[in-house]
Order: structure tokens, then sequence, then C-alpha cells
């Protein structure tokens, strides 16, 4: 068994901003040479999220309004009185989302579904340069 640690790091555009990155992590498998294990997908940070879901024009914008409808953006939370800086919304968001994702692999390739990859979720209401672990854990 073999354990390696990559990163993906890359610029946002700020909340509502959602990122496939599902090429990225092929291609850190690929470079592995592993042939069957998990794959562990980590932001670095309190603002963001991973998740999957299926990365086309209509479901992203649907995304979009699921995370306002479910923590808008223009309510006050408790946690901006703290630090001044609007983004309670972002922190509720990605606890919610969560930091993290696992996906299977097997003959080098991760058991995704035909329609589904891999998205970062940006909450954060400014522009950020995201950290993203990807453990690939395998033989």
């Amino acid at each position: 068994m073999e354990i390696i640690n990559q990163r993906i790091t890359l610029k946002t555009k700020g909340s509502g901003d959602l990122v496939n990155i599902t090429d990225e992590i092929s291609e850190l498998l690929q470079k592995s040479k592993l042939i069957k294990g998990n794959v562990t997908v980590f932001n670095i940070g309190s603002t963001a999220a991973i998740t999957t879901f299926e990365f086309e024009p209509g479901m992203i914008k649907d995304m979009q309004e699921l995370y306002e409808k479910i923590v808008p953006s223009s309510q006050h939370y408790h946690h901006d009185d703290t630090w001044g800086d609007a983004n309670g919304f972002s922190h509720l968001r990605a606890a919610l989302q969560g930091p993290s994702l696992t996906i299977p692999f097997e003959k080098g390739s991760l058991l995704l579904g035909t329609w589904q990859q891999v998205v970062l979720a940006e909450f954060d209401n400014r522009p950020r340069q995201r950290k993203i672990v990807v453990q690939i854990i395998g033989e």
C-alpha cells in the first residue's frame, strides 16, 4: 500500500464560484501509477467545500440558488460580529457541504458516474487562492 499526497492550487472568483476539478484529480491519479484504492480530496480552509454533481450550466445555477436559499448571504450572522468580514454565510455553507470527498478508483481510473464531476464550491465573499490536498491511497 502506498500513500501519495499532492496539491491543487487554484484561484476562485468568490461566492458562487463552482470549479470542476475532476481532470486535475484524474491527472494526479494517472501520475501516481496506482491501480486501485481511494482518493481523498480535501479543501484547506473553512469557507469552501468539496462536492460532486453534474457540472452543467443548469445544475451550476441550481446549486448556486440552493446555497442561497439554505444560507442567505444577505442575512446577518453572529460570526460577522467577531471578525467584521461579513462572511458568516460562507462558513455555514462550507460546514454544511463539508471539506472533503473520498472517491474509490480501480484500473487507475476514478469510479465516478458518467455525468459526475468533483467540484470545489467557493463560498467566501471575495476571490481566494485555494489549496486542495489530494491524497491517493492504494496499490
